[in-house]
This record gives structure tokens, C-alpha cells and sequence, in this order.
């Protein structure tokens, strides 16, 4: 059975040969870029001569224009901030040869500015990446897409890894940016906020975060997740409650 790798890129010098690198041993890599700025691409085809360049279309839709790409009978789904682990290639190539599920999910172990986090929600974070081609696709979400699957999904044991942020820089840039996806998506689908919708949600984040999923457990760095985690929140339904008041279906402007 063959296993294609597939990620999607824009400007991720400073991790896509870990990300690849990991992922060697597959069959075939398959790498769609859009638009990178950066040594992405050359780094990229230091791997694969399977790079493309395509117009960004949303998380969710650009994971699906990769699947297309691929011709492997399995196919691992990457970002390229993850990598992976020895422990978790030998599980999947044993359930590539002999595998019962249509899908996999594994757990996450991922790294806020540095420091892996071991609570906070963020452990174990189980993700569903590997799957029969044909058998799955993405939801066509903006951010925080899901894979959808046509059949079982199985457990494995062995960690991905992701260094989620580096930086309290790249918190700020990707809470700005993701916060905004959101809240079109959810636009999208009709719903509505107002400040004290924004102000609930965050407060609400943060408990979840902090108190419920043991956060406090993680010193320092999980007080810091958890304020990041409530403020994109905040964000997310502040700029949702623009939006609504911007658009000419709502009655209220009328």
C-alpha cells in the first residue's frame, strides 16, 4: 500500500524541511503552496518535484485542492508546523499494510513559545490525519477546518508533533488573522453578536481553559494560553458583531 503526504504552504521557511524531512519516508509528497514570499518552495523541492502553486482558497478548500493531487492509497495530512515522529511512522505504515478503519486520528503534542503544554486542552489533542484516499475530504471552513470521513475512524498511540507558535509576535499575527476567518464563517452561517456575546465567550474560554482543562497545571504557560485563547475568542465575536452590523440582510439597519 502506498502513502502520499500532503501539505499546504505560504511562507514556512522556517518549517517546512523539519515537516518534510519527517515525512521521507513516504511514497510520495505532495506540497501546494500559495504565493510564498520566502525560500518555502526551494526548500520544498529539496523533497518533491510535487510542488504546486495555487491561489489560497480558504484552510479547508486548499486541503482538498492537495488531496487531489495525491495518488497514494493512503494519504497523511500535514501542517507544515507538525512533524513526524518515529514512533508515529511505524504505526502508520503498520496500518497502511493491515489497517481496519478507513481513518486514523492521533494525538497532538503541541508547543506554546517553546514550551510543550501537557494540559490546557492542547494534551491529548487527537486529530484526525490519516486516511484511505476517497474515503474522506475537508469541511470547506475557512480556519479550524475538520476532516470529514466516510466510514470507521481508529486510534493511535503515537504523538504528532506541532510547535503551534514560536514567538509572542506570531500569537499576536495568528490570533488577528485566525479571529477574522472565524467570524466570516460564522457570518456565513447566519449568526449574530454583540459585545456582551464577545465578552461572555472570552470569559467562558478562559475557564474552560484555565480551570476545567487543568491549564493552571501548566505554570506559567498555560496562564498565558489561556488569555490568548480568550482574547482570539473576544476578537472572533467582536469582529462577527461588525459584520453583522455592516451587512444589508440585517433588519435592524433598515
Amino acid at each position: 500500500m502506498s502513502v502520499s503526504v500532503v501539505v499546504i504552504t505560504r511562507n514556512e521557511e522556517a518549517n517546512i524541511e523539519r515537516c518534510l524531512a519527517s515525512a521521507a519516508w513516504a511514497d510520495e509528497i505532495v506540497v501546494v503552496d500559495s504565493g510564498s514570499t520566502d525560500r518555502t518552495v526551494e526548500i520544498a523541492r529539496r523533497f518533491t518535484q510535487r510542488v504546486y502553486d495555487e491561489a489560497w482558497r480558504g484552510f479547508g478548500a486548499q486541503k482538498n485542492l492537495a488531496l487531489s493531487y495525491a495518488t497514494g492509497d493512503w494519504v497523511l495530512s500535514l501542517d507544515a508546523d507538525e512533524w513526524v515522529t518515529d514512533g508515529l511512522r511505524a504505526e502508520l505504515l503498520a496500518v497502511a499494510r493491515q489497517g481496519d478503519f478507513d481513518a486514523y486520528q492521533m494525538p497532538r503534542k503541541s508547543s506554546f513559545c517553546g514550551k510543550f503544554l501537557k494540559h490546557s486542552g492542547w494534551w491529548p489533542d487527537y486529530v484526525t490525519r490519516f486516511f484511505r484516499r476517497g474515503k474522506a475530504r475537508f469541511s470547506n471552513d475557512r480556519v479550524h477546518e475538520r476532516l470529514i470521513v466516510d466510514g470507521r475512524t481508529g486510534t493511535l498511540r503515537a504523538p504528532l508533533l506541532h510547535e503551534s507558535y514560536r514567538t509572542l509576535d506570531q500569537v499576536i499575527d495568528k490570533m488577528n488573522r485566525y479571529s477574522t476567518l472565524a467570524a466570516q464563517d460564522l457570518h456565513a452561517r447566519g449568526r449574530s453578536a454583540s459585545v456582551l456575546t464577545a465578552l461572555g465567550k472570552a470569559l467562558w474560554a478562559f475557564v474552560r481553559t484555565y480551570a476545567l482543562r487543568a491549564g493552571f497545571l501548566d505554570g506559567r504557560t498555560g496562564l498565558m494560553v489561556a488569555v490568548a485563547t480568550a482574547e482570539s475568542t473576544y476578537y472572533r465575536y467582536l469582529k462577527l458583531m461588525h459584520l453583522h452590523e455592516g451587512d444589508p440582510r440585517d433588519n435592524r439597519r433598515q
